[in-house]
């Protein structure tokens, strides 16, 4: 599965999230167990830019951060199969950092690799770009439950 891009109906397969909440719309990349890339077109027509400085809209760094973790979850859960019985939490945020604002008309690029993952539980790296330049950037650790 390395190396091929994946679409939104592919991503709503493994990921159970839904708008407005679904905050990966592309993967171009994928080594199972290792790595992911993954884009999100940042529209200006997101809801959370009605309130998060209207007249200078910034997409929130909560949500940079829930992008890096449900693009691990695609990551993780995409070679499961029993992914439809499991759910994916995050559990633990550490080292995040941002570097500047994400606003309308910028494409994020996450960058997602493992770091650890036993049974049950996963820390990733995470990395988010537009462009050229690291916008932001996090360790984040999950835990899949049953359902």
């Amino acid at each position: 599965m390395s190396d091929q891009v994946k679409d939104i109906q592919w991503i709503r397969e493994v990921l159970p999230h839904r708008y407005p909440f679904l905050l990966v719309d592309r993967v171009l990349e994928i080594i199972p167990g290792e790595r992911l890339v993954a884009l999100k077109n940042v529209s200006a027509n997101e809801d959370f830019f009605n309130g998060h400085f209207p007249d200078s809209p910034v997409m929130p760094g909560v949500l940079i951060i829930e992008g890096m973790a449900q693009a691990g979850g695609i990551l993780l859960l995409q070679s499961l199969d029993n992914r439809d019985n499991v759910w994916m939490y995050m559990m633990s945020i550490a080292k995040a950092r941002f570097r500047r604002p994400v606003v309308p008309g910028d494409q994020l690029r996450y960058e997602i690799e493992v770091l650890r993952y036993r049974k049950a539980h996963a820390k990733l790296g995470g990395k988010a770009y537009v462009g050229d330049d690291l916008v932001a950037e996090a360790i984040v650790s999950s835990a899949l439950v049953e359902r």
